[in-house]
């Protein structure tokens, strides 16, 4: 019943809309009976649709322009990682999701997951993963804020994640070096250590170009890896070389990208 009542809201949401040209948060928990928040979710599940464009404090229609630019903005690729990665996750796993564009790609395809509990030091996936239908018990590293890697750092992050244990760890990566492994600008690598140490399995999710980047700081050897998520433009040298260091590599189908609900 809960389920057919939120499609219905959402379907009403969209006549709003049709309607009046704009709606607001305020308004329509007012209209529907229900909370901010629940509105909240019903705009981002509508915006992941592509039924209409969220500004601050309500929504408006999805122009087309709006919708070239969502999509040059997440890449093809990216969304096929995403899409991916998310076949590793089970319901009521443990997983730490690090910052970045790329692991951010995850976060549509986790709508149906359930009992998830998640650990993240970036404020962007955080504030995605609270608009979730099935919203996770969501856990913050704190730390220094880094202004470079748009994340928390430091010492305090650190020895917070040094509490848990997690089933997995989701990272991204500046470049990848076949020899050596994941590579950064960033020179605080120490957060990156430490949940790799705390997960059972760390996976990276990267796209192939990065293994044309010269970066000289290492974050992650391969033997600290388990999986590489990439995508099909990866040529079968470059993958015989990564799995000779034990790392299982997976290449994404570009065209598995246009899904979302796995």
């Amino acid at each position: 019943m809960q389920k057919r009542n939120t499609q219905q809201r959402r379907r009403a949401i969209i006549d709003l809309l049709t309607d009046q040209g704009e709606v607001q948060v305020e308004q329509l928990a007012s209209h529907f009976s229900t909370s901010e928040v629940t509105i909240r979710k019903d705009l981002a599940a509508l915006e992941d649709n592509g039924l209409l464009l969220r500004k601050f404090g309500g929504a408006v229609p999805m122009p087309k322009e709006a919708s070239e630019l969502a999509d040059a903005a997440l890449s093809k690729r990216k969304q096929a990682i995403g899409a991916l990665a998310a076949t590793l996750i089970g319901d009521h796993q443990r997983i730490i999701i690090d910052s970045g564009s790329t692991t951010a790609s995850l976060l549509p395809h986790l709508n149906h997951k359930r009992g998830l509990v998640v650990m993240t030091n970036s404020l962007q996936v955080a504030n995605s993963l609270l608009e979730l239908e099935n919203e996770p018990h969501l856990l913050m590293t704190g730390g220094t804020w880094d202004k470079q890697s748009h994340s928390f750092q430091g010492q305090m992050a650190e020895q917070i994640l040094s509490a848990y244990n997690f089933d997995m760890a989701f990272m991204g990566a500046a470049g990848l070096d076949l020899d050596k492994g994941t590579t950064t600008f960033n020179e605080l690598t120490q957060l990156t250590q430490s949940m790799a140490k705390v997960a059972s399995k760390v996976v990276v999710m990267a796209e192939s170009e990065k293994l044309q980047r010269r970066i000289p700081n290492i974050e992650l050897a391969w033997s600290q890896i388990d999986v590489l998520i990439t995508d099909d433009q990866l040529d079968d040298d470059s993958r015989a070389r990564i799995e000779q260091h034990g790392v299982v590599v997976m290449c994404a189908p570009h065209q598995q990208g246009a899904g979302g609900t796995n």
